[in-house]
This record gives structure tokens, sequence and C-alpha cells, in this order.
């Protein structure tokens, strides 16, 4: 521990709260994307880790060095999410209701799935030169992957998050949730085990990148083009055959192409009663992940076609990428914009 924090962690543990803000401030943003990953709610990540900072300052004087300060707090924030996770008994599991269109094997369901800004999972300085302190790495915060690991009990999911994604080794992660170095190892196996049949394919060829590739923006500009021309042919060249569109919360979901079309369709039509009105697409990134913020001009009156006014958030569509074609649609509320830096309302022109 470094002589600045060593003087820091002495002056918060005296009770001196301006050296504890600055001191845990140093952690804050990736104990926040720990905590997402444990609770997959953005939401519940930010208040944990409020909670956890609170624990952190009663017991202050309770830490004696034998770990990093920084182990310490990932501890209570760990044992804060587990916690949450105990008492808010959610469960993740395949779609009980059938898809609105489409058949086949359903996806993950998370209803309290919610994305992060890609700006919070921007790489933090850390004064004590730990390895955390990187660029988080993209395929860790895909919602592909948040979801699966869902799936895991909530003690599975701490020890498969501290050694396969923070790289902590067995003895540091045992210290960390009170157990066995054995127990640990045991939990691992079984989480990767859980996680190798609930993954999407080619999980080994997942980029490291945090960046979207060449290919992946020029494929998103073609969705957003796609969509602003309500250009049905121009999307189906762009989906997988085995497309699949979730909407958390909502219990909805799309499997295929050619349903998912038909529901294009529907909307992209102005005879349809689906019809909503003009579409204005810009494309941006969360969860390290090309996605696409959809805005509508809607008709001017309930019984008229003739479009006016601005454009307001519709939908965020978060999107997966293989081998060139779309795989997976993760469509979010308009809620969401504001917290990826997009507005609510565009101007007509």
């Amino acid at each position: 521990m470094s002589d600045e924090i060593s003087a820091l962690v002495a002056a918060a543990q005296g009770g001196d709260q301006v050296a504890f803000g600055e001191l845990t401030g140093r952690y804050r943003r990736e104990l926040q994307v720990h905590c997402y990953r444990m609770l997959g709610s953005f939401d519940d990540a930010e208040d944990v880790v409020q909670e956890a900072l609170l624990r952190a300052w009663r017991r202050r004087e309770s830490y004696e060095g034998r770990s990093t300060f920084r182990a310490w707090l990932y501890k209570i924030a760990t044992n804060a999410c587990l916690d949450l996770i105990d008492r808010n008994k959610r469960v993740a599991g395949p779609y009980r209701v059938p898809p609105l269109a489409g058949a086949g094997s359903p996806p993950i369901e998370v209803p309290w799935l919610q994305p992060v800004p890609d700006h919070l999972l921007e790489p933090v300085a850390d004064a004590e030169q730990e390895p955390a302190a990187v660029a988080v790495a993209r395929e860790t915060v895909e919602l592909a992957f948040l979801a699966a690991i869902q799936q895991l009990p909530a003690r599975q999911r701490a020890v498969l998050i501290t050694r396969d994604v923070l790289g902590w080794p067995a003895t540091e992660t045992a210290a960390l949730l009170g157990t066995s170095v054995a127990s640990v190892k045991s939990a691992l196996q079984r989480a990767r085990a859980t996680l190798k049949q609930q993954l999407p394919r080619n999980r080994d060829d997942w980029t490291q990148s945090a960046e979207p590739s060449a290919d992946e923006r020029a494929l998103v500009r073609q969705y957003v083009e796609a969509h602003q021309q309500a250009d049905l042919d121009a999307l189906a060249g762009l989906l997988a055959e085995d497309v699949r569109q979730t909407m958390p919360p909502h219990p909805a979901w799309l499997v295929g192409r050619d349903p998912l079309l038909d529901f294009a369709r529907q909307v992209f039509d102005r005879d349809s009663q689906w019809y909503l009105g003009a579409w204005r697409s810009v494309p941006t990134s969360v969860n390290r992940q090309p996605a696409v913020a959809h805005y509508v001009q809607r008709p001017t009156a309930e019984h008229t076609r003739d479009l006016a006014g601005e454009f307001r958030a519709q939908v965020l569509d978060v999107l997966r990428v293989d081998d060139g074609r779309i795989t997976a649609i993760t469509s979010f509320e308009p809620r969401w914009f504001a917290a990826a830096g997009l507005p609510l309302v565009l101007p007509p022109n």
C-alpha cells in the first residue's frame, strides 16, 4: 500500500470524512461496474455501492490492513450485492410466455436487466496501480453475458466474477467470500459449466476490444438507414436467420428473421394499426456494444397519416453482431436515452 493511501486510511479511520471520500472515490466506479455485473441492474448497482460505502464508513476501524483497502471495499460491496439478491429472490430463466412471433427455444428472461452508459466503463487511474485499473473488457459487460450469469446462484456468480473477470487468485476470492479455497474452486467449476450451456455461439471468439469494429460500425449505419427509409429488404440483409429480440422489463420476445421482419412491416406500414410514424435513428454504444437510438415523428392526429413536429425518443436497440449479421437485439425504454447522453427530442429537420 502506498504512503498516500496509508495516510488516507489512517485519517479516515480517525473520522476524517474528507479523507474517506477521497479514498473511496478512487474505487467507486469500478465497484459500480462490479456490482452491475453481480446484479444486472444499473439502478440496483448504484444503490448497492452507496450502501457499501456507508457500511465501509461505519466499519472503518475494523480495517486491519491484512488486505489492500480496495480488496476490503470489494468484500463489503460483494456482500451488499449478496444481501440484495437474497432479499429480492429474483430468478432468471427461459421466457414463460409465447413469443410475439416466431418459434423456437426461448432466450433467458431477465426483467431487471438494464444497460449501462459506456462512459461509466472507461478506465480509472488507480493510485495503487492494481490490475483492475484497465479498460473494462467488452465481453464481461455484454448483455448476453450479464443475462447468462444472472442464472447462477449468487455465490457462484460472485466466484465467477471475482476469479474469471477480476482475475483474483482463489485464495483472495476465498477470503473475500469467507469460504475455503476448495469451495471456490468447486463453485467456479459449476459456474463455468452452466455458462458454457447458456452463452451465445462463438463465445471464445468474442473480441476484447472496447470499441465496435469497423464492420460493426458499417452494419449499424445500414441498420439506421433501413429504419429511416422503412426498407424491409435492407433490414432483412442485416439479420441472422435465428435473430432474437427481447424487450426488458417487458415479457415480450421475437425469434427468427421472418417473424421480426413481419413485426417491423406492421410498424413501418402507413395502413397498419401499429404504424408509429417516420423514424430517425442515431448510432450510439452502450455496454461496449453497438446500439441505435430510435426516434419517431408521430402522425398529427389519431386518424391521419400526416406527420409533423418533433422526433421523440422511442426505443434503444442494443445489437449483438456475429459473422457480419445481427444475432440479438435487446430493446430498452426511452428512459435510457438520457443515461447514454442522448436527447429525448430531435428537431423536425
